[in-house]
């Protein structure tokens, strides 16, 4: 279950649902050490994607690699830089939900059936940069044997 969960958080992280999120300043806010304000009521978007693929977070971002989240490297990242349902007070409700559901939806799949790549799958994924959210362009085909 742990391996599970490590997958399972570098498919959000290499993945995400949502390229940026947004937030709204309550108040006017001073960035320490440098001229920049944040005036109340002004929109902020916080790049998601461009975090989760910053490869000073996460060396060779590309790598889908579960071992960045293995519970010895997990404390190595650093707050605010992997966000896959927001985080802070306007952080997902869904979060727990979402993950529990997955991890047993995977877990049902993965007992019955093996997944592989067909001759027409492409690899890497080709994403869809044209809509709000990470989608595959066209379909993904996939060989799957019950085992």
């Amino acid at each position: 279950m742990t391996y599970l969960d490590m997958v399972l958080n570098e498919a959000l992280r290499k993945y995400t649902l949502t390229i940026f999120l947004h937030r709204g300043c309550d108040g006017t806010y001073n960035f320490e050490d440098t001229e920049l304000t944040i005036d109340k009521n002004v929109s902020v978007l916080i790049p998601v994607v461009g975090l989760h693929y910053d490869s000073e977070y996460y060396p060779d971002p590309e790598k889908f690699d579960p071992e960045r989240f293995s519970p010895e490297k997990k404390n190595n990242i650093l707050p605010y830089t992997y966000l896959p349902f927001g985080d802070s007070p306007r952080s997902c409700i869904g979060q727990r939900f979402a993950l529990l559901v997955s991890k047993l939806a995977l877990v049902y799949c993965l007992k019955d059936f093996a997944f592989d790549v067909s001759e027409t799958t492409k690899v890497p994924l080709e994403l869809d940069h044209g809509i709000p959210f990470i989608m595959n362009k066209g379909n993904l085909p996939l060989n799957v044997t019950r085992l």
